[in-house]
């Protein structure tokens, strides 16, 4: 697995966030997918308490990497990962990468070897289709931006040290 030198990685449900916790989550989808990419969108869905919270802080426990994952049959029939996001501040230096390979594997250890399904911003597919991800639909536009859907099959991966 990718290694980003300091993160320090909790997963936790909707109910065990912290409010402070549930605070940086909003503050940094808001930063990169309202602001930065210039999008006004809905981001409060209520499926947040639904799925599982993968963060990876910093030493001084500012917010740097964050995803949501979910069993099957919440946002797909499969099981899904999404609002895959990593802060400015660790952009360029493996935390996207170590980020999705952690929550492939704690799908797995959640809910079983399963296949998995995303919704990802069409100009992300190669870095999807490194983690063994298949586009599965033509590109489509979600909130100004196009997107594709992609699947990983079920069965192990052996991610890089």
């Amino acid at each position: 697995m990718a290694k980003f030198e300091g993160m320090i990685w909790n997963i936790k449900s909707f109910e065990e966030l912290t409010t402070a916790e549930l605070y940086a989550i909003l503050h940094l989808r808001s930063e990169v997918f309202v602001v930065e990419q210039n999008c006004a969108y809905q981001d409060l869905d209520y499926s947040d308490q639904k799925g599982l919270h993968l963060m990876g802080t910093d030493e001084e426990g500012r917010l740097l990497a964050y995803t949501r994952i979910f069993p099957p049959g919440i946002k797909f029939k499969e099981a899904s990962i999404g609002r895959v996001i990593t802060s400015p501040l660790a952009r360029g230096k493996g935390a996207g990468r170590e980020l999705m390979e952690r929550s492939i594997a704690a799908l797995q250890e959640h809910y079983g070897v399963i296949p998995i399904r995303i919704g990802a911003q069409q100009y992300l597919q190669r870095f999807y289709t490194s983690l063994g991800f298949e586009q599965t639909s033509d590109t489509y536009m979600e909130d100004g931006i196009p997107h594709i859907e992609m699947l990983r099959r079920s069965g192990e991966i052996a991610f890089g040290d």
